[in-house]
């Protein structure tokens, strides 16, 4: 499976459950989300959805076609305190205490430590620093969907239900389209 095949299982398999219980929520809170599926309305879903479910997923999954797994576990956690932080300087002017900043400079450190070698032997032709890239900006995809969602104060069952929804519906289609040009151009080409 590629990585677009990975977002579809986890973007249907989400949505078996989401869906339906976005739709009854909406209807028995009577609130007014996006197409009747999801709780909040359309900005935040979309935001939510784009940052927090497509983009995190896909770049995420991407990664660990020129990274291991390894290096996933160190700098998509990792990195999110460092991005959260920056990003809730900009956006929520939150101040960056001493002790936070010493913790955002290590944290640059074993970014660095883990990453650096893959990056250095790009110029050999490596390919691992492609996956390190994809894992870092997953994890800033990720720190702003948390910082919007903190902004905003987001219920965390009704934003889990938004990104799935956003998700879904426009993920699931193009993702149809794709396979469906596909197999139309093989029946052409025979």
């Amino acid at each position: 499976l590629g990585p677009f095949d990975l977002a579809l299982v986890r973007i249907v398999g989400a949505g078996a459950l989401l869906l339906p219980w976005g739709a009854w929520m909406v209807r028995k809170q009577g609130l007014k989300g996006w197409l009747g599926l999801s709780p909040l309305p359309f900005r935040a879903t979309a935001l939510a959805g784009l940052f927090g479910g497509l983009l995190y997923a896909m770049l995420a999954y991407a990664g660990f076609f020129y990274a291991p797994a390894a290096h996933a576990s160190v700098l998509m956690p990792g990195s999110l305190p460092l991005w959260t932080t920056l990003l809730a300087l900009v956006l929520l002017a939150e101040p960056i205490s001493r002790a936070r900043a010493l913790g955002l400079v290590l944290i640059v450190a074993g970014d660095v430590a883990v990453g650096g070698a893959s990056l250095l032997s790009a110029f050999a032709g490596g390919q691992v620093w492609k996956g390190d890239v994809l894992f870092m900006t997953a994890a800033f995809c990720w720190s702003v969907y948390s910082v919007l969602a903190r902004r905003w104060r987001l219920d965390a069952v009704q934003a889990t239900i938004a990104i799935t929804v956003f998700a879904f519906v426009t993920y699931v289609p193009g993702y149809a389209l794709l396979v469906a040009g596909r197999v139309f151009a093989g029946e052409a080409a025979r």
